[in-house]
């Protein structure tokens, strides 16, 4: 999944966040137009099972095949229908956007991070244990499960099944929803769960930590010893250690902090922000950066600085544990705020520098018109997809600096007013 960068978040799957696959859960919108023949949607709903079941003769050849045991076939695909529901939501869901601020309202609140205390404390014996073996501090774990399932009480009621086939069976993603389709029966082949308790988001995403299939796969954890990878269950218990595993694999480094927020001085050349450019902290000392109380930066190896919200909002320097919360969730957005929830839940201060609340995000249809307008001006974001990345973020800056402005790379509105003749 590729999410929005530059303080803008992709409004994707389900729950605040969907991990390993995208970002923020808003209702969807209402359907427009007026009164709908209920015959018609029966003979539209009718027409495209019918061709999901047709599609699942086809996939029962190719998941056999892949050693996928008959039972198992006949008890998770009998009786399948094509969810309208899913496709629906899978069709409207880029248009749909939140600044950096707007989301992390949300992400650290209060509430958020009340809950998140209490099942520390409710979970400690727990959570120390995973946190020895895996080496992943208690508190990133505890804010993942707090942005994915709002601490296990919000896990997705969509049956796993119906969601993956309905996805895979329409077309537009086909390929990555039949391979997650495959990895759900694996999953069901090894006996972790059976069909009925399969459930999750409308994208496939599962349990307290929202893992797709194949990601289970490879990082689910059966840490209280029964005998199944139970990451649906009541229990945390699998779910958080398959978390912890998940980071632990990626490259996490124990001890050591995603981020910190930090002062920039005054005459820094802006166009040394971005993932891009790394320097050592020593040098980003001598540079005069400091945290944002004043105080030296953490010796933590290779740092980026990150602006989400441009230069007018909160400045980051970025470790390689951001980069390793970044493989959960591509989203700056997300790793941002699953570090400063962790942050909070340890006791730390809340984001001091001011956002620019003034500003609102693009639009689909105006990140594509921005990407166009680049490209037209001579500043390739190589594609036009409405998604903010690297690419786009560095035409952005090299935009900017043509014309006098900061090259901070953030996408606004100012922006593409100057790109519009």
């Amino acid at each position: 999944m590729q999410s929005f960068k530059a303080g803008m978040v992709w409004l994707g799957i389900v729950g605040l966040s969907v991990g390993l696959t995208a970002g923020i859960a808003v209702a969807e919108p209402a359907d427009s137009g007026g009164a709908k023949s209920t015959e018609g949607a029966e003979m539209v709903s009718v027409a495209t099972t019918e061709g999901l079941e047709t599609w699942l003769g086809g996939f029962r050849q190719r998941a056999r095949a892949a050693g996928i045991p008959e039972t198992v076939l006949n008890d998770a695909l009998t009786g399948l229908h094509y969810d309208e529901d899913v496709i629906r939501r899978d069709r409207s869901q880029s248009e749909f956007t939140k600044t950096i601020w707007e989301y992390l309202d949300t992400a650290a609140s209060d509430a958020r991070i009340a809950n998140g205390r209490a099942m520390l404390r409710e979970h400690a014996a727990l959570l120390d244990r995973i946190e020895a073996r895996y080496g992943v501090d208690k508190e990133i774990v505890t804010a993942i499960w707090g942005l994915e399932s709002a601490y296990g009480t919000f896990r997705g009621s969509v049956p796993t099944i119906q969601a993956l086939a309905s996805l895979a069976y329409d077309g537009r993603r086909a390929a990555f929803f039949e391979g997650e389709l495959l990895s759900a029966l694996k999953i069901l082949a090894a006996g972790d769960t059976v069909p009925a308790r399969m459930q999750g988001s409308w994208a496939g995403a599962m349990g307290h930590t929202q893992f797709m299939p194949s990601s289970f796969l490879t990082y689910a954890q059966d840490f209280n010893g029964d005998g199944r990878r139970d990451i649906w269950g009541d229990d945390p218990a699998d779910a958080l250690a398959s978390t912890a595993a998940y980071l632990a694999q990626s490259g996490w480094t124990t001890g050591a902090p995603w981020g910190v927020e930090i002062r920039l001085p005054e005459g820094f050349d802006y166009a040394l922000t971005g993932e891009r450019v790394e320097k050592p902290v020593t040098k980003w000392q001598a540079l005069g950066l400091r945290t944002v109380a004043g105080g030296d930066l953490p010796e933590q190896g290779p740092a980026s600085v990150l602006l989400p919200g441009g230069a007018q909002g909160a400045a980051f320097l970025i470790f390689a544990n951001f980069r390793v919360i970044e493989r959960y969730n591509t989203a700056d957005a997300y790793v941002i705020a699953v570090g400063h929830l962790a942050d909070r839940l340890k006791g730390g201060p809340a984001i001091e520098t001011a956002w620019p609340r003034g500003d609102r995000a693009l639009s689909f249809g105006e990140r594509t018109e921005m990407q166009e307008r680049l490209i037209k001006a001579g500043f390739d974001t190589f594609g036009v997809d409405g998604k903010i990345g690297p690419n786009t973020i560095a035409a952005v800056k090299a935009f900017q600096t043509q014309i006098g402005w900061i090259p901070d790379g953030y996408p606004s509105l100012r922006v593409l007013a100057k790109l519009r003749p």
